[in-house]
C-alpha cells in the first residue's frame, strides 16, 4: 500500500492576493487556478521542487470559515517548509519584509526558523541537519 497527502487546504480571504504572496514573496510555483464558479476556484501552489504536496487555497465562504483564517491551529506551527538553503531562504523572507517570530537557531535536528504568513499562519523554516 502506497499514500501520500496531495493537498493541504489553506483557508483564506482573497485569492489573488494569496497567490500574490505565495508566488512573489515565497517564490512557491502555482500549480493549478481554475475558475469552477462565479465564487469558487481550485488554487493550488508549491515549494520550488516539491514532488507531492501542495498548498489547497480555500477562499472562505461563510463567516465561520472567515474567522479561521490565520488560526486553522489554534496559534500553534501550522505548516513546515524543509528547504536545502537556510541561509538563502531566511534571506528571502527578511528581504520581503516577511514577519520572524522566532530567529534562527540550531537543533538536533536541523537549523529552523518561524515565521509568519500574510494571515498569521505559522510556519517553521527548517533545514535538516545532514547527521
Amino acid at each position: 500500500m502506497k499514500q501520500h497527502i496531495a493537498h493541504i487546504a489553506l483557508v483564506v480571504d482573497d485569492y489573488d492576493k494569496a497567490i500574490e504572496f505565495y508566488t512573489q514573496k515565497l517564490h512557491f510555483d502555482l500549480i493549478e487556478d481554475t475558475v469552477l464558479s462565479d465564487t469558487k476556484r481550485w488554487v493550488l501552489v508549491a515549494p520550488k521542487g516539491s514532488q507531492e504536496c501542495c498548498l489547497l487555497l480555500a477562499k472562505a465562504a461563510s463567516a465561520s470559515q472567515l474567522s479561521s483564517v490565520g488560526n486553522q491551529t489554534g496559534g500553534r506551527v501550522f505548516l513546515f517548509l524543509y528547504t536545502d538553503n537556510f541561509q538563502r531562504d531566511f534571506e528571502n523572507l527578511q528581504k520581503q519584509n516577511i514577519k520572524i517570530i522566532r530567529q534562527p537557531i540550531t537543533e538536533a535536528y536541523g537549523t529552523v526558523a518561524v515565521f509568519e504568513d500574510l494571515y498569521g499562519n505559522l510556519w517553521d523554516l527548517i533545514e535538516p541537519s545532514n547527521s
